[in-house]
Protein backbone atom coordinates (compact mmCIF):
# COMPACT_ATOMS: atom_id res chain seq x y z
CA UNK A 1 0.00 0.00 0.00
CA UNK A 2 1.05 3.45 -0.98
CA UNK A 3 1.21 6.43 0.98
CA UNK A 4 -1.39 8.27 -0.96
CA UNK A 5 -3.98 4.98 -0.36
CA UNK A 6 -2.50 4.85 3.74
CA UNK A 7 -3.58 9.02 3.74
CA UNK A 8 -6.92 8.54 2.11
CA UNK A 9 -7.41 5.81 4.54
CA UNK A 10 -6.51 7.33 8.00
CA UNK A 11 -8.67 11.02 6.23
CA UNK A 12 -11.64 8.77 5.25
CA UNK A 13 -11.76 6.71 9.02
CA UNK A 14 -11.44 10.01 10.65
CA UNK A 15 -14.34 11.62 8.76
CA UNK A 16 -16.62 9.08 9.48
CA UNK A 17 -16.01 8.79 13.09
CA UNK A 18 -16.28 12.26 13.97
CA UNK A 19 -19.33 12.25 11.62
CA UNK A 20 -21.82 11.19 14.15
CA UNK A 21 -20.13 12.93 17.31
CA UNK A 22 -19.56 16.22 18.38
CA UNK A 23 -16.16 16.72 20.13
CA UNK A 24 -15.35 19.58 22.41
CA UNK A 25 -11.99 21.60 24.11
CA UNK A 26 -13.09 19.36 27.26
CA UNK A 27 -13.05 16.03 25.70
CA UNK A 28 -17.00 15.91 26.39
CA UNK A 29 -18.59 13.97 23.13
CA UNK A 30 -22.06 15.50 21.98
CA UNK A 31 -24.04 13.10 19.90
CA UNK A 32 -24.25 15.42 16.18
CA UNK A 33 -27.66 16.95 16.43
CA UNK A 34 -28.05 17.51 20.41
CA UNK A 35 -28.49 21.29 21.06
CA UNK A 36 -30.12 21.49 24.33
CA UNK A 37 -29.86 19.91 27.63
CA UNK A 38 -32.62 19.93 30.78
CA UNK A 39 -31.30 19.31 34.43
CA UNK A 40 -33.90 18.86 36.13
CA UNK A 41 -34.28 19.65 40.13
CA UNK A 42 -32.85 16.76 42.19
CA UNK A 43 -34.97 15.91 45.04
CA UNK A 44 -33.45 14.82 48.68
CA UNK A 45 -35.22 12.10 49.71
CA UNK A 46 -31.98 10.75 51.91
CA UNK A 47 -33.17 9.70 55.45
CA UNK A 48 -30.95 12.38 56.90
CA UNK A 49 -31.53 15.99 54.81
CA UNK A 50 -28.80 18.73 54.42
CA UNK A 51 -31.37 21.70 53.18
CA UNK A 52 -28.52 22.80 50.62
CA UNK A 53 -27.60 19.43 49.11
CA UNK A 54 -30.14 19.36 46.37
CA UNK A 55 -29.83 23.35 44.96
CA UNK A 56 -25.86 22.94 44.77
CA UNK A 57 -26.05 19.28 43.08
CA UNK A 58 -28.49 20.47 40.93
CA UNK A 59 -26.78 24.60 39.76
CA UNK A 60 -23.32 22.30 39.80
CA UNK A 61 -24.35 20.23 37.64
CA UNK A 62 -26.27 22.88 35.07
CA UNK A 63 -22.81 24.94 35.51
CA UNK A 64 -20.28 22.17 34.34
CA UNK A 65 -22.61 21.74 31.48
CA UNK A 66 -23.29 25.06 30.56
CA UNK A 67 -18.65 25.74 30.80
CA UNK A 68 -17.77 22.36 29.26
CA UNK A 69 -20.21 22.38 26.34
CA UNK A 70 -21.58 23.83 24.03
CA UNK A 71 -25.20 23.50 24.61
CA UNK A 72 -28.04 25.22 25.58
CA UNK A 73 -29.93 24.87 28.76
CA UNK A 74 -33.61 24.61 28.71
CA UNK A 75 -36.07 24.32 31.60
CA UNK A 76 -37.57 21.09 29.88
CA UNK A 77 -37.41 19.06 27.16
CA UNK A 78 -33.75 19.23 25.98
CA UNK A 79 -32.22 17.30 24.09
CA UNK A 80 -30.33 15.45 26.81
CA UNK A 81 -31.96 15.37 30.15
CA UNK A 82 -30.48 14.55 33.25
CA UNK A 83 -32.76 13.88 36.64
CA UNK A 84 -32.64 12.45 39.77
CA UNK A 85 -32.39 12.07 43.89
CA UNK A 86 -30.38 11.93 46.59
CA UNK A 87 -30.91 8.29 47.87
CA UNK A 88 -28.28 8.73 50.92
CA UNK A 89 -26.55 11.00 53.06
CA UNK A 90 -24.40 9.42 56.02
CA UNK A 91 -21.94 9.70 58.58
CA UNK A 92 -20.50 6.72 59.74
CA UNK A 93 -17.28 5.67 61.37
CA UNK A 94 -14.38 5.40 59.00
CA UNK A 95 -11.53 3.98 61.25
CA UNK A 96 -11.89 2.28 64.51
CA UNK A 97 -8.74 2.68 67.55
CA UNK A 98 -7.93 -0.09 69.84
CA UNK A 99 -10.80 1.59 72.46
CA UNK A 100 -13.46 0.63 69.95
CA UNK A 101 -13.71 5.23 69.82
CA UNK A 102 -13.53 6.14 66.11
CA UNK A 103 -10.27 8.20 64.95
CA UNK A 104 -11.95 9.23 61.42
CA UNK A 105 -15.15 9.77 60.57
CA UNK A 106 -16.67 9.66 56.95
CA UNK A 107 -19.30 11.72 54.96
CA UNK A 108 -20.86 9.91 52.26
CA UNK A 109 -23.71 11.40 49.42
CA UNK A 110 -25.12 8.84 46.97
CA UNK A 111 -27.55 9.80 44.42
CA UNK A 112 -29.66 8.15 41.73
CA UNK A 113 -29.12 9.96 37.98
CA UNK A 114 -31.41 9.08 34.87
CA UNK A 115 -29.59 10.35 31.78
CA UNK A 116 -32.03 10.71 28.76
CA UNK A 117 -30.84 10.61 25.31
CA UNK A 118 -33.18 11.79 22.89
CA UNK A 119 -30.85 11.80 19.92
CA UNK A 120 -28.95 8.10 20.81
CA UNK A 121 -31.23 6.46 22.75
CA UNK A 122 -28.58 3.57 23.49
CA UNK A 123 -26.86 6.23 25.48
CA UNK A 124 -29.18 6.89 28.39
CA UNK A 125 -28.34 5.49 31.37
CA UNK A 126 -29.85 4.95 34.96
CA UNK A 127 -27.18 4.65 37.41
CA UNK A 128 -26.47 5.24 41.42
CA UNK A 129 -23.24 7.17 42.33
CA UNK A 130 -21.72 7.50 45.30
CA UNK A 131 -18.63 9.33 47.07
CA UNK A 132 -17.64 10.21 50.58
CA UNK A 133 -15.00 12.27 52.50
CA UNK A 134 -13.25 11.70 55.47
CA UNK A 135 -12.94 13.54 58.29
CA UNK A 136 -11.58 13.76 62.36
CA UNK A 137 -13.30 12.58 64.52
CA UNK A 138 -11.94 15.29 66.90
CA UNK A 139 -14.30 17.74 64.97
CA UNK A 140 -17.97 17.81 64.72
CA UNK A 141 -19.76 17.35 61.51
CA UNK A 142 -21.16 20.88 61.52
CA UNK A 143 -17.63 22.63 61.20
CA UNK A 144 -16.57 21.06 58.03
CA UNK A 145 -19.45 19.71 56.86
CA UNK A 146 -19.98 22.30 53.94
CA UNK A 147 -16.54 21.99 53.00
CA UNK A 148 -17.28 17.89 52.83
CA UNK A 149 -20.61 18.55 50.89
CA UNK A 150 -18.47 20.77 48.89
CA UNK A 151 -15.66 18.18 47.84
CA UNK A 152 -17.79 15.53 47.42
CA UNK A 153 -20.70 17.45 45.45
CA UNK A 154 -17.69 18.19 42.67
CA UNK A 155 -16.41 14.58 42.71
CA UNK A 156 -20.30 13.47 42.18
CA UNK A 157 -20.71 15.97 39.34
CA UNK A 158 -17.14 14.96 37.63
CA UNK A 159 -18.49 11.05 37.99
CA UNK A 160 -21.98 12.12 36.43
CA UNK A 161 -20.62 14.39 33.63
CA UNK A 162 -17.95 11.82 32.51
CA UNK A 163 -20.63 8.94 32.74
CA UNK A 164 -22.77 10.90 30.43
CA UNK A 165 -20.60 12.86 27.79
CA UNK A 166 -16.72 11.57 28.10
CA UNK A 167 -17.25 8.20 25.77
CA UNK A 168 -13.30 6.84 25.66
Amino acid sequence: MNKFNTSFIFIGSIILLTACVRFTFSGASIPEGAKTFTVKYIVNNAPLVNPTLSQLLTDKLRERIQSQTNLIMVNDGGDLTFEGEITNYVVQPAALQANDVAALNQLSITVSIRFDNKIDEKQNFSQQFSRYQQFSSSVTLSSVEDMLVEQIVDDLIDDIFNRAFINW
